[in-house]
C-alpha cells in the first residue's frame, strides 16, 4: 500500500503549482479521517481524492462571515 508521502508525491507531480507543506498537511489529514477504515484496500485513492477536497488554509480564513 502506498504510504503518505507516495499519495503527496503524486499529487504534487499532478499539481505542481500547489505548496508542498499544504498538500503533504492535508493528505495527512485526509489519512487521520480514514485511519480507521476496516477494508483498506483503496485508502490511497480516497486519501488522495479527499486531500484534493479539503479546504486550503486561507481558504478558511477568507470566507465571508
Amino acid at each position: 500500500m502506498p504510504s503518505i508521502r507516495h499519495v503527496a508525491e503524486r499529487l504534487l507531480k499532478a499539481h505542481p503549482q500547489l505548496d508542498a507543506g499544504l498538500v503533504q498537511s492535508s493528505v495527512q489529514t485526509a489519512y487521520d479521517e480514514l485511519r480507521y477504515a476496516r477494508v483498506r484496500t483503496y485508502l490511497p485513492i480516497l486519501m488522495e481524492r479527499r486531500a484534493k477536497d479539503l479546504p486550503a488554509p486561507h481558504e478558511e480564513t477568507e470566507r465571508p462571515t
